[in-house]
């Protein structure tokens, strides 16, 4: 049995499906699909030197890894690497190779810090401290069963305030694109963000074809933009909060609830079943709004860091 790293094949529409079906069985809390794996590795900036790196046993996709650089990150020589292995292949040393190529690649390019996304098990923590990883910060995933669950109604709305989805800012995304910069830049993180690059949201969050405009719920004050819940879906069952968000001076007044109940309304009545998300462990107000939903935590991830040189 002989493990095999590659780079994925950005023209093959076979690796793209291989590598979705791999990413489900190794991380089932997210949504992916064969047109998003694709769009990553064609429009990743060139600052990200980004790779897909591939692991192959007997011919067979059994692991991938997401590489690159936090181009967009304030202070230089940070990365990510995290390996993900189909749980009917571990332990044939597919991660150490793929970690440890990954990590040639980085240091290469001049990273100093690797980050790396674990999940909460005693094998793989284990994994990371044998290879120089530390942990700094739990998130953990939920799932809430849209088929089966029971949602909140929509309240009546109070004056001035409208709900809108992202499809009705097609012609201008700029509001959304500023609502979503001033609410990330406020999420617990390892890496600080310059979140200022229009061009480059456009093209990697807005063009992203997860991004269900249709079900992504935008709320609206007086006009101007409050709160939005990001929705991301794969065109059939599955449905995910890819990030909710409250402008600062609309916080408290139950906003980020009001989009969710939307947007969860609406793709219950689209047909989607699961709805999963996921949120760091210090993020107190958006774990008490999800398990006000119904949510439930379904696994946990520790961030890991390790310094190369």
């Amino acid at each position: 049995m002989t493990v095999i790293v590659r780079d994925f094949r950005a023209h093959d529409a076979e690796d793209a499906q291989a590598v979705a079906r791999a990413r489900r069985a190794a991380i089932p809390f997210e949504v992916t699909t064969p047109a998003s794996i694709l769009f990553g590795v064609r429009t990743a900036n060139p600052a990200k030197k980004y790779r897909l790196l591939i692991a192959e046993i007997d011919g067979e996709i059994v692991g991938t890894a997401h590489v690159g650089m936090a181009y967009d990150s304030v202070e230089p020589g940070q990365s990510y690497a995290t390996p993900q292995i189909h749980p009917d292949h571990r332990g044939h040393g597919t991660g150490s190779l793929l970690l440890r190529t990954a990590e040639e690649h980085l240091a290469a390019e001049g990273a100093t810090n690797v980050y790396a996304w674990v999940m909460d098990t005693p094998e793989s923590r284990a994994f990371a401290e044998k290879r120089g990883y530390r942990p700094t910060r739990p998130a953990h995933f939920q799932r809430l069963d849209l088929a089966n669950g029971t949602l909140p109604p929509l309240p009546e709305l109070p004056a001035g305030v409208e709900l809108r989805t992202a499809a009705d800012f097609e012609a201008d995304p700029r509001p959304v694109f500023q609502a979503d910069a001033e609410a990330t830049s406020d999420e617990p993180s390892d890496i600080s963000m310059d979140f200022d690059d229009y061009d480059d949201w456009i093209r990697h969050t807005w063009s992203n074809p997860l991004l269900d405009r249709e079900l992504t719920t935008v709320v609206l004050v007086d006009g101007e933009v409050a709160a939005f819940t990001a929705a991301q879906s794969d065109g059939g069952t599955r449905y995910m909060s890819g990030m909710t968000g409250t402008l600062r001076a609309h916080r408290g007044r139950g906003f980020a609830k009001l989009a969710k109940t939307d947007s969860l309304r609406r793709a219950r009545a689209a047909g989607y079943t699961d709805a999963f998300t996921s949120n760091d462990a210090d993020n107190g107000p958006m774990l008490a709004i999800n398990k006000w939903f119904g949510y439930e935590i379904c696994a946990t991830e520790v961030r890991h860091v390790r310094t190369l040189g």
